[in-house]
């Protein structure tokens, strides 16, 4: 961050004051920074934000230890989002399977959902408490498994039950994933990284799509599919055991020093009744964030076979061409975050997609929708992008596995039910296709949805708060940081813990 001496107003108090002040922050180019010296005196600046650097220079910042465990993270949230997709891509072959709607079909979707918040909480806190290792093996290893249970469930109703527990599991990957993958690397390299990162969602999304085109579309090859993702999840809990827990946590281990429960707990109680406001504020930006994804790609392959009467293998092609998109826009737009801020960069982003969705459902070849759901998707991701970095740098230090992957999952279950919606109003709206027969409406559906969402983002993203280029790169793990008065024994270790910490004098708060 440039040294700036501009002089600026203190950090707003209040949801309303915060608001005003995040508004009129979004207008005005330089950031504002509270900046502390040795003494511990601090004063609020305004600095010059960063100038962009080369992406390869920025790549060389990584260590091969840093390039490890970010890799490992994504593969893990990779494996994670195709089999979830395993599902949303094959709705219409589960249908003649099971011969059920394709709403009830989107039940299990809905299902999952709901429930993901539940192991984001249990794996999120457990990641912050013993590690986040061994929570994110058990986890990928049992999501395994889930899939190949939800392959041998014979009815409906069985199938229904596997996918509520496979949700409960699924929740827990997206935390530990995230803060494993993003912990270590350099400050200037985090909005690049974090783009990078959230498109293992997309990356998985096209793996499912691509296996979906290779096994074909008779209604028994959903089989295979799910065969293929138990296979990613297993190996991708399976390659995160081979790897060093999280440095705080060996740190702590290796000085000898003993986080009780009691700590755990005492200092998770203290940054809920201080960080609540904040857990609201990115709970509604993620609900936002998730109806925007869900109703923008849950149901596009079969918008495509529905409505646009495309044949499997051309429709899929399609959806994988459009998940290209949402990986490249994902990486650009977290890069860009990084020099014109997170909040700008997401602003923009689902503005510009609300303008692109004419383009979007109108196009009847799969050309055309190739090339409309590679632009939408483009801007989609590409807001989505920075929502890893942002979540993280918003998030309370030591809960980087738990805050931001329950503010992601809580999100998701307010959101539940979008596919289940997108399908149910396309169902009871018949719409004519270029053959002149009458379809289900998906498409005035998905487009008046993703155009609502886009706004709510907008709106979210303009009035809270942001944060980059805060440190949290040596904050000691959850229960480290309570000092005690009575206490002298630990108050002392919990100021020799503190002493681990990074340094630096500057902490960027806005």
């Amino acid at each position: 961050m440039a040294v700036g001496n501009e002089p600026a107003n203190p950090l707003a108090k209040g949801i309303i004051a915060t608001a005003k002040q995040s508004w009129g922050d979004l207008f005005r180019w330089k950031q504002r920074v509270i900046v502390t010296n040795e003494l511990g005196e601090s004063h609020t600046e305004w600095h010059s934000p960063e100038k962009l650097k080369n992406p390869i220079s920025l790549f060389m910042q990584l260590s091969a230890r840093d390039w490890i465990y970010f890799l490992v993270g994504l593969f893990a949230w990779t494996a994670d989002a195709f089999d979830f997709h395993a599902l949303a891509i094959q709705t219409v072959k589960l249908s003649n399977y099971y011969e059920k709607t394709k709403t009830d079909i989107t039940t299990a979707i809905t299902l999952t959902l709901l429930l993901r918040s539940v192991g984001a909480a249990t794996f999120g806190l457990l990641g912050d408490r013993f590690g986040r290792k061994w929570p994110m093996v058990a986890n990928l290893i049992l999501l395994g498994f889930l899939q190949i249970a939800t392959i041998y469930s014979a009815t409906f109703e069985q199938f229904l039950a596997v996918r509520s527990l496979f949700g409960l599991f699924m929740g827990g990957v997206y935390g530990n994933a995230v803060a494993m993958a993003l912990e270590n690397c350099p400050t200037e390299a985090r909005g690049l990284m974090s783009g990078i990162l959230q498109q293992g969602y997309a990356l998985g999304y096209v793996l499912a799509a691509c296996a979906n085109l290779g096994v074909g579309g008779e209604t028994e090859t959903w089989k295979t599919v799910f065969w293929i993702a138990a296979g990613l999840s297993i190996a991708a809990g399976l390659l995160r055991a081979c790897f060093p827990e999280s440095r705080q946590f060996r740190e702590v281990k290796a000085a000898g020093r003993h986080i009780s429960a009691g700590d755990f707990w005492t200092e998770t109680k203290l940054m809920f009744i201080k960080e609540w406001r904040m857990c609201l504020y990115c709970i509604i930006l993620m609900t936002w964030f998730n109806y925007y994804a869900h109703t923008s790609q849950d149901s596009y392959t079969t918008f495509m076979l529905e409505s646009k009467e495309l044949p499997n293998d051309a429709a899929t092609r399609a959806s994988i061409l459009m998940n290209t998109g949402a990986c490249v826009g994902g990486t650009i737009w977290g890069y860009l975050s990084q020099f014109v801020g997170r909040r700008r960069a997401m602003v923009l982003a689902a503005l510009i997609s609300c303008c692109l969705v004419p383009a979007w459902i109108l196009p009847t070849t799969e050309s055309g929708l190739s090339a409309s759901g590679f632009m939408i998707q483009f801007f989609v991701q590409g807001a989505w992008g920075v929502v890893p970095i942002h979540l993280n740098e918003l998030a309370p230090p030591a809960y980087r596995s738990t805050f931001p992957g329950l503010a992601y999952q809580l999100g998701n279950m307010v959101s539940a039910p979008a596919a289940q919606i997108v399908n149910a109003i396309a169902e009871s709206h018949l719409v004519t296709s270029s053959s002149g027969k009458l379809v289900d409406g998906y498409g005035p559906t998905m487009g008046i949805a993703l155009a609502i969402t886009a706004v709510g983002i907008a709106v979210t993203a303009a009035l809270g708060p942001e944060k980059r280029g805060r440190s949290f790169e040596r904050a000691g793990p959850a229960g480290a940081n309570i000092i005690y008065q009575g206490d002298v024994e630990k108050a002392v270790d919990g100021a020799s813990i503190a002493d681990l910490k990074v340094q630096a004098v500057t902490e960027i708060e806005k």
